[in-house]
């Protein structure tokens, strides 16, 4: 993140509709479709009868392979040649295309639909098969300047230049973002969002380096993932690298050679990231260390290793690796490690307590008299804040074997199977979003007047009602420890 002084201006009056929504929430769903041999008068009754304006063309399995649009329709139509109507759809669709994940959120399709001129975008699963569809008439009252939408430009950036471009828009993002009332929490899951874009992103750049470099194509199936914040969708403006590597070669193959390749690999993502704002992890949980490049049957036995002797490095591991996301390659790999990683801790009570046990060591923001504990006129709200709420509820959820990794996520599923009570899920809600509104606040001001950001606030700048609100908040967070521990003793 560059440090000088940023220019806000631009972003202080910003629809904050496209940065709150997900695509899932706007999407028209199901998504019409007809079957690859369809014919175009199959397709124009298609749109006819449900009232839309295009139908996705999926083959056997499922998988969208082309979109026929009204305007399609009307072209070949308008060539009057006989019969038009009983000719494939497949030859008026346009293929292969371009689609939108559901989770996304909904400024990544906007900046997608005007880079591509296109009208409809299709909202498909990881296989390719539809789920929605996103128009721009349904995007009519979405307001926000598709200049803002830094999400698609990411996907297209020719060079690490490119990316850190657009990782520096964050910044005053956020500034226009909290002006027009959209809550830090929500921000902070715009600002993952982009961060696991870059990471893939650099991936991408990193096999086509690869391949002009004559190393040819990944050798295997791999999955690269993001771990910590950006896994947990709670980045704020000064994250460091946290990835990771699943790889799965065959049995045939040279395990040197393939982790060798990946190795490569790893250190050309790992610098791109670097040159692109994300600064190298200072405790090395990146891939191009090979304790974070491991097989699909190395990441369980790392896990089972955790879990059987769970001393001060194990937990530190285990801290930030259960919080991850898939952003590249196969995400099928980190969906069943993900499954086994849940199963074994689930079953051991004991890795779990001592993940509870390691809050206590959380320095407490609050001194005596609720005064807040500070150092050089600020006080950490990381060690004494956010650490406390999001580990304390990852290791409830990883007890319940609830697989969200956000911590709002996390929150909601054990409220609603009971393992939190209605009252204490709303008051550390409450106190979780309070936290990390004074924390990027003060991170804003930090990076315009040209200092380093971190997790560390001046309570002084706040207002009367700001520092009490963050006193009560840091109050809450303190309980977290007593709370957690006595919830998994039962």
């Amino acid at each position: 993140m560059s440090g000088g002084g940023m220019d806000a201006a631009q972003f202080e009056r910003i629809d904050g509709f496209p940065y709150r929504k997900r695509v899932r929430d706007t999407m028209s769903a199901p998504a019409v479709t007809v079957p690859a041999d369809a014919t175009l008068g199959d397709a124009v009754e298609a749109m006819t009868t449900r009232a839309v304006s295009s139908v996705l063309v999926v083959d056997g399995t499922g998988r969208c392979v082309g979109i026929v649009t009204e305007r399609d329709a009307l072209r070949a139509l308008r060539r009057d040649i006989p019969g038009v109507l009983a000719t494939p759809a497949a030859a008026a669709m346009t293929s292969p295309v371009a689609g939108v994940a559901a989770d996304d959120f909904l400024f990544r399709a906007i900046g997608r639909m005007d880079r591509l001129g296109v009208r409809h975008l299709p909202v498909l699963d990881a296989a390719g098969r539809p789920l929605g569809m996103l128009s721009a008439r349904t995007l009519l009252k979405v307001r926000s300047s598709t200049a803002l939408a830094v999400g698609d430009e990411v996907d297209v950036a020719a060079d690490a230049a490119a990316l850190r471009a657009a990782h520096d828009r964050l910044p005053p993002l956020a500034v226009g973002l909290l002006a027009d009332g959209v809550p830090a929490t929500g921000i902070a899951g715009v600002v993952s969002a982009v961060t696991r874009d870059i990471t893939a992103r650099a991936a991408a750049l990193a096999i086509a380096s690869a391949r002009a470099e004559g190393r040819g194509e990944p050798p295997c199936r791999w999955c690269l993932l993001v771990l910590g914040s950006a896994g947990r969708g709670d980045s704020l403006l000064a994250p460091d690298q946290d990835n990771a590597l699943i790889l799965d070669p065959p049995a045939s193959t040279d395990a040197n050679a393939v982790d060798a390749w990946f190795a490569a690999f790893a250190g050309r993502l790992n610098e791109t990231l670097a040159e692109a704002g994300i600064p190298l992890c200072k405790g090395g949980v990146m891939a191009r260390e090979p304790a974070f490049r491991r097989t699909a049957v190395g990441w369980r036995a790392a896990v089972d290793g955790w879990i059987a002797k769970p001393d001060g490095e194990a937990v530190l591991a285990a801290d930030i690796f259960f919080d991850f996301a898939p952003v590249a390659g196969d995400a099928a790999l980190a969906d069943g490690l993900r499954a086994d990683a849940l199963a074994r801790a689930a079953a051991a009570p004991v890795f779990l307590r001592r993940l509870a046990a390691d809050l206590d060591g959380a320095a407490a923001a609050l001194g005596w008299l609720g005064r807040f504990r500070l150092v050089d006129g600020r006080v950490d709200l990381k060690r004494g804040g956010t650490l406390p709420i999001t580990a304390g509820l990852r290791a409830l959820a990883l007890r319940r074997g609830i697989a969200a990794t956000s911590t709002l996520d996390r929150l909601e599923a054990l409220r609603a199977v009971g393992a939190v009570g209605a009252e204490d899920a709303a008051a550390i809600g409450e106190a979780y979003g309070v936290i990390v509104d004074a924390v990027m606040r003060q991170q804003i001001a930090d990076l315009a007047a040209g200092r380093p950001a971190g997790p560390r606030v001046d309570p002084r700048a706040l207002d009367r009602r700001s520092r009490r609100a963050l006193r009560a908040a840091v109050g809450r967070a303190a309980l977290m420890p007593a709370m957690v521990n006595d919830a998994l003793a039962g």
